[in-house]
C-alpha cells in the first residue's frame, strides 16, 4: 500500500472503528479528538468512544434489521461490536452496554495498535492528505465550517435527545418491579413503574405543560422520528405514549396481580446495576422540571439523577448529492463517515466507519471500492444514503423498509419475511466478502468470516 498516514477525525464510535480496521491492514493513522479540551454540548468526558444517547446498541433478533446489522459488522470483523459484547449489560432482546466499560474497550483497542497516533487538539482546518472526516453530528463550528466548504449545498440538522439516568439506590423498589414484557414476574432485564389510570393522567398533564428549554413548538420535520422527547410524544394525544414508551402490555404489577394501565421502563446502564435510563423519556424538559415531573413516577419520588436528559442539535450532510457510493466527497481525498452523514445509530455509526477504512485501503491499494450487496441492512442503508434520486434526505437507520423485496412471490407473514431477509442478506455478504481476500484476511485476527 501507498506509505501515508490517514488522518482520521473524531475520536467516536465512527472515528475509533475506522481508525482501528485501517491500522489492522497495514495503514498509519493519526486519530485527532478534541475533547477533553473543547467539549461538545453533549458529552461530559474526554473518553473515545463515549455515549452520549442511550445505553442501547438495539435487537439482537436476527430476524430484526438491527440484529442482522450485528451479523453482517461480526462477519466483516467489526472491533467495536467485540467491545459491545464485552461490556454488555442485561437487556431482554437487545445488546445493552456499561457505557464506561465500552469506552474503556474501545481505548484499550486504540492504544493496542501502535500504528494509531492519538492527538488531542480541536481540528480547524482540513489536512492536506487523505483523511476520513468522523466528527459525528456535533462537530465544532470551525470543523462544521471546512466541512460546508468542502461540500457545498445545504446542511441539514435535526433535534437529537437524550433520556435521564437516576441512581438505584434512591428508588423505591417496593413499588418498582423486575420484568420484562411477556416474562415471569420477578425476572427480566428492566425495572418497571407502573401507574393506575389516575396517576397516569396526572403525569401526562405534567409532562405536557413543564417548561422545555426550547419553548417554541417544534416542527415535525425538525424533529428525528427514533428521538422525539417525551413530552413531545404525550402532546400529541392522552394515550400516544401510553401506546409507545409506556405501553403496559405483556407486564402484570405483584402488588395488584394486574397489567397497569401504564407503565415506565428503565434499564441498567452497568454491570453493577448503581444507574438506570428511563427508555423512551429522551426530554428537552429543564433539569428542575425534569425533577419534578419524573418524581411524579411512582418508585421514582425520592430519584436522584445522575445525568439529565438533554437535547442538541445534530447536523448531517446531505449525502445523496454530495458523497458518492463510498461516502468520498468526489474530486476529493476526503471521506466522511459517521452520523454527520446521515446514517443514524449507534451501530450504523460503527458500520460507517468500518466502511470508511476498507474504501480508503481499496483506494491505497489500488483494488475495487467496497461494494455491499444491496439486500443487506448495511448495503441497503448506503445504496438509499448515497442515491441521488433520494429527495428530503433525513436521517435514518437500518430498516427492511429499504432492502429490496423478495422475488420468489411468496406470501409471508411480516416474521417470517424478515427471517428471510435476514437470511438472504446472511448468504449473499458471506459470497461477497469470500471474493474479496485483497481486504478481508481470514487469519487475522480481528477478522472473522
Amino acid at each position: 500500500m501507498e506509505s501515508v498516514v490517514i488522518d482520521v477525525i473524531g475520536g467516536g464510535l465512527a472515528g475509533c472503528e475506522c481508525a482501528c480496521q485501517l491500522a489492522d491492514r497495514g495503514v498509519r493513522v493519526r486519530l485527532h479528538e478534541m475533547r477533553p479540551d473543547t467539549l461538545s454540548p453533549a458529552h461530559h468526558t474526554g473518553n473515545l468512544a463515549e455515549l452520549v444517547c442511550s445505553n442501547s446498541f438495539k435487537s439482537t433478533r436476527p430476524d430484526s434489521a438491527a440484529g442482522l446489522l450485528k451479523l453482517e459488522l461480526a462477519m466483516m470483523g467489526s472491533v467495536l461490536l467485540d467491545c459491545a459484547r464485552r461490556s454488555a449489560v442485561p437487556a431482554g432482546g437487545a445488546l445493552a452496554v456499561d457505557r464506561h466499560r465500552f469506552s474503556e474497550l474501545v481505548e484499550r483497542e486504540v492504544a493496542a495498535r501502535p500504528a494509531i497516533e492519538v492527538v488531542r487538539h480541536e481540528v480547524t482546518e482540513l489536512p492536506d492528505g487523505p483523511c476520513v472526516i468522523a466528527a459525528g453530528p456535533l462537530c465544532a463550528p470551525a470543523l462544521s465550517a471546512q466541512i460546508q466548504r468542502l461540500v457545498g449545498g445545504d446542511a441539514l440538522s435535526f433535534f437529537d435527545a437524550a433520556a435521564p439516568i437516576v441512581d438505584a439506590s434512591t428508588l423505591d423498589m417496593d413499588v418498582l418491579f423486575t420484568q420484562s414484557r411477556y416474562g415471569e414476574e420477578g425476572t427480566g432485564d428492566y425495572l418497571n413503574a407502573p401507574f393506575t389510570k389516575e396517576e397516569y393522567e396526572a403525569f401526562i398533564e405534567a409532562l405536557t405543560s413543564a417548561e422545555r428549554v426550547v419553548l417554541k413548538d417544534f416542527e415535525r420535520r425538525e424533529l428525528f422520528q427514533a428521538c422525539q422527547p417525551a413530552e413531545e410524544v404525550a402532546r400529541t394525544g392522552t394515550d400516544a405514549i401510553r401506546f409507545g414508551a409506556m405501553k403496559p402490555v405483556g407486564l402484570t404489577d405483584p402488588r395488584t396481580g394486574r397489567r397497569p394501565w401504564a407503565a415506565v421502563q428503565l434499564r441498567t446502564e452497568n454491570a453493577e446495576h448503581t444507574a438506570y435510563n428511563l427508555v423512551g423519556f429522551q426530554t428537552n424538559l429543564t433539569f428542575g422540571e425534569q425533577r419534578r415531573v419524573f418524581r411524579m413516577i411512582p418508585g421514582l419520588e425520592n430519584a436522584e439523577f445522575f445525568r439529565y436528559g438533554v437535547m442538541h442539535r445534530n447536523t448531517f450532510v446531505d449525502a445523496p448529492h454530495v458523497l458518492d457510493a463510498t461516502f468520498a466527497v468526489p474530486g476529493t481525498r476526503v471521506r466522511l463517515a459517521g452520523q454527520i452523514t446521515g446514517t443514524e445509530g449507534y451501530l450504523e455509526a460503527v458500520a460507517s466507519g468500518l466502511l470508511a477504512a476498507l474504501n480508503t485501503a481499496a483506494e491505497l491499494a489500488g483494488v475495487p471500492a467496497v461494494q455491499l450487496p444491496r439486500t443487506g441492512a448495511l448495503g441497503s442503508l448506503v445504496a438509499y444514503a448515497t442515491d441521488p434520486a433520494t429527495e428530503s434526505y433525513q436521517p435514518m437507520h437500518v430498516n427492511f423498509g429499504i432492502v429490496p423485496s423478495l422475488e420468489d412471490g411468496k406470501r409471508r407473514s411480516k416474521r417470517d419475511r424478515y427471517a428471510a431477509y435476514a437470511a438472504r442478506a446472511e448468504a449473499d455478504l458471506a459470497a461477497y466478502l469470500a471474493t474479496r481476500s485483497d481486504l478481508f484476511d481470514q487469519n487475522h485476527p480481528s477478522i472473522r468470516l
